[in-house]
């Protein structure tokens, strides 16, 4: 937590008319915005086992209500953070709190897996409106790259501690309540949230004129959709299914219609003007790959845990734990190691450490001891945290400021993207009968290759500035 204020204005000395304070209670509320959207995105893990014994269900079920949150996350965020530069972005992040706390009230009294998964995706438009529109938040109250980057390790290191601290908290809640319990947490951490941006964030400034590309948000939702519906299923009716092929087919068709017509639109929800730059359109590839293998792997582990060497929640709680110790102190180290060896060779470096990582695990089997897999979860995790801060920093030094909130929207929405895949691959890959140890193993192969292929990216980005540069 930041301890002091600092003064930020445009002008150069002087009187500062209209200058923003930096208050350290403004950036408590955005990283209370964000910690809340990555609990939700790893607390469920923990009570897959108990919601399938209270509301029925298989693993495919299961899938949706993970994959139902991140679906609605991706498809919305890039929407949220054009509306957040149209209206405001603290008016639309508050909104976003109310609706991520009122559908966490839903989640909880659900009467089903239809009403949770349905729950679930409201949850996730609440998120996707929440994340992009902290960014911005953020970007406005801390113009200097230094300071940003601070105070967005301080903004990534609430949430992967929030993300990793998700199964313990979950398995805890779970053994002391119930399930509901995980969604019920979220309530006072809601109107906290609510009361703090109320109360201590200023305004961005608002620009009308920018449109909502309303028929590019509805193929990014088909699209999406469908590619992870055709994944899920595929693990259980077979990849050769006819209604799993229609899926594919689909996403590929609607995919292609989203791409035109974000070329065609005057103001698209994708401004594809941004990937011209080469490090903004590596910083996004780097968030898609490490999100499939991350956020794949807690959903593997998780069942893992539970379903293969027979842990109670709490106890697969504890066994993510370790990571705890390594992912706030390590976000922290992140930016003072990017200023003195570069963003890119920093985020190269903490892929491949997750990507060793995930390779190690590969001599896993059931039974295997947690005392042999504890240091690899922790490399893991550390890899994560020392990616994140110089990642979300470097993107928005490498755009406009008044495109903060678009730009945010993009990364955010290529990161959830990968958590989709990675949740709705790596569980066909399991989901089959009698083949989890041999789809857990895939797994792992798959996510150490997606993360050494994101730290080749960056490191191809990182030269390729440099030679412009010189």
């Amino acid at each position: 937590m930041l301890t002091t204020s600092l003064k930020i204005s445009d002008a150069p000395a002087g009187r500062r008319s209209g200058a923003a304070v930096a208050n350290p209670l403004t950036l408590a509320a955005m990283s209370l915005g964000y910690a809340v959207v990555q609990l939700d995105v790893t607390i469920v893990n923990t009570a897959l086992a108990s919601i399938s014994a209270s509301l029925g269900g298989g693993v495919a079920e299961l899938q949706w209500v993970v994959s139902a949150y991140t679906i609605a996350f991706a498809a919305f965020i890039l929407t949220a953070g054009a509306l957040g530069d149209r209206l405001g972005a603290k008016r639309i992040f508050i909104a976003g709190f109310a609706i991520f706390t009122a559908a966490s009230l839903a989640c909880a009294l659900a009467p089903s897996q239809a009403v949770l998964i349905s729950a679930r995706a409201v949850q996730g438009f609440g998120a996707a409106i929440l994340v992009p529109n902290s960014l911005a938040l953020l970007n406005h109250a801390y113009p200097d790259d230094r300071a940003r980057g601070r105070a967005v390790a301080v903004w990534a290191a609430g949430a992967s501690l929030a993300l990793t601290a998700g199964p313990f908290v979950g398995g805890a809640l779970i053994t002391l309540v119930g399930w509901r319990a995980i969604f019920l947490v979220n309530l006072p951490i809601g109107l906290v949230g609510l009361w703090l941006t109320s109360r201590h964030a200023t305004e961005t400034t608002r620009h009308p004129q920018h449109a909502l590309d309303l028929a590019g948000q509805s193929a990014a939702m088909v699209a999406l959709g469908s590619l992870a519906g055709a994944l899920i299923e595929g693990g259980v009716r077979g990849f050769y299914d006819v209604f799993v092929i229609t899926g594919f087919v689909a996403a590929i068709i609607v995919g292609a219609l989203f791409v035109v017509q974000e070329m065609r639109s005057r103001q698209p929800m994708l401004p594809l003007s941004l990937f011209a730059q080469p490090m903004f359109a590596a910083t996004t590839v780097v968030g898609l790959l490490v999100n499939i293998a991350y956020y794949g792997l807690i959903f593997v582990l998780s069942l893992y845990f539970q379903d293969i060497n027979g842990l109670a929640p709490f106890a697969t709680g504890l066994a993510f734990v370790p990571m705890l110790g390594a992912v706030l102190p390590v976000n922290l180290l992140a930016p003072h190691l990017a200023e003195r060896i570069g963003a890119p060779i920093t985020i190269a470096a903490g892929a491949l450490l997750s990507a060793g990582a995930c390779l190690a695990l590969l001599m896993v089997e059931p039974g295997t001891s947690y005392l042999a897999i504890c240091l690899q979860l922790v490399a893991m995790s550390a890899g994560l945290g020392l990616l994140v801060p110089p990642l979300t920093s470097t993107l928005l030094g490498s755009v406009a400021k008044q495109r903060s909130g678009a730009a945010a929207g993009v990364l955010n929405a290529t990161r959830q993207t990968g958590s989709v895949l990675g949740v709705a691959l790596f569980g066909a890959l399991v989901g089959r009968n009698g083949a989890f140890m041999t789809g857990m193993h895939a797994s792992l192969a798959i996510a150490a290759a997606v993360l050494v292929a994101a730290s080749v990216v960056i490191w191809w980005a990182g030269r390729r500035r440099e030679a412009a540069a010189a």
